[in-house]
């Protein structure tokens, strides 16, 4: 098991985050908003948190590695002034050039108290896979062995959930530039040159250097939390695929589909993708939604 040191959140994270990824859900930006919440205080965006294992994938591989896969849960919130660990453990190597991992954010100190042995709360679980000491042709490898993501609208549940209906779509379009991957790096500590270092990159086979995972997966969090299902969502879960390298300024189109709705639970599935400008498909995956929260939600019931 390797664990990063811990690292004390503060609104000043949260606010940076949603500037770069443009994702300023209230739940994450306005206390105000969220003390009316079941959170009651504003909460951390899943790729600040996603962030923060990457870094720690680079930090603990004397090879470079390159993330090709995440699936994440997010059981509890992360709150300004808890104290999160990154925690990473070996599962298998599916195949030469691979790893997978076992992938935590846990909560070692509470609001700046240290929280006792055994009594860490885990904010954010799943697993990855990263390519170490990878290669464009590593990874175009590992995208013809796994089918791409093309989700139907899945059975059961409602067609209507307050405002959404199944088939429903939104997407958004936006580039990165070399000072949003500074930017990223201060903020997160995720140095990996595949980001960083365009002359590395190509001598990888590479365009240059690339947009990072968790940069590419704030398109959605841009679209889930302010377009659909709309601010105030909060995110329970996401697995994200790389299907090839998005280049710096190249545009880049996320969309995000409706797939099913379960009213009894207030959860909503939906469909992600984010395409590059000659339309191949950069990163595919599935989004979970918890719509509890939702501000328009709130103006219909009081209206």
């Amino acid at each position: 098991m390797k664990a990063s040191r811990p690292r004390v959140l503060t609104q000043e994270d949260f606010d940076r985050f949603a500037s770069l990824s443009r994702d300023d859900n209230p739940i994450h930006c306005d206390p105000a908003f969220a003390r009316t919440t079941p959170f009651g205080a504003t909460v951390a965006h899943g790729m600040l948190l996603f962030s923060l294992l990457c870094a720690q994938m680079r930090r603990s591989n004397p090879l470079p590695v390159l993330p090709i896969g995440q699936t994440l849960m997010f059981p509890r919130p992360a709150f300004v002034g808890d104290g999160v660990a990154a925690v990473l453990v070996l599962n298998d190597t599916p195949g030469r050039g691979r790893i997978a991992l076992d992938t935590a954010i846990r909560c070692v100190r509470r609001g700046g108290a240290r929280m006792p042995a055994g009594d860490e709360q885990v904010t954010a679980q799943g697993d990855a896979v990263l390519l170490v000491d990878a290669s464009a042709g590593a990874l175009a490898e590992a995208r013809l062995r796994e089918p791409d993501d093309a989700l139907p609208a899945a059975p059961g549940g409602e067609r209507v959930l307050y405002h959404l209906s199944v088939g429903q779509e939104a997407s958004a379009v936006r580039s990165f530039s070399a000072g949003d991957i500074d930017e990223y790096v201060a903020l997160t500590d995720d140095g990996n040159p595949f980001y960083t270092d365009p002359v590395f990159a190509r001598s990888r086979g590479f365009d240059g250097a690339m947009v990072p995972l968790p940069l590419l997966a704030g398109m959605f969090s841009d679209l889930l939390g302010t377009r659909l299902p709309g601010r105030g969502a909060g995110w329970m879960q996401q697995s994200l695929r790389l299907r090839s390298p998005a280049r710096l300024g190249e545009l880049l189109t996320a969309s995000v589909r409706i797939v099913r709705l379960r009213g009894d639970k207030d959860l909503v599935n939906l469909a992600t993708v984010v395409t590059g400008d000659d339309g191949r498909a950069v990163l595919s995956g599935e989004a979970l939604v918890l719509v509890r929260n939702l501000e328009n939600k709130r103006a219909l019931a009081a209206a």
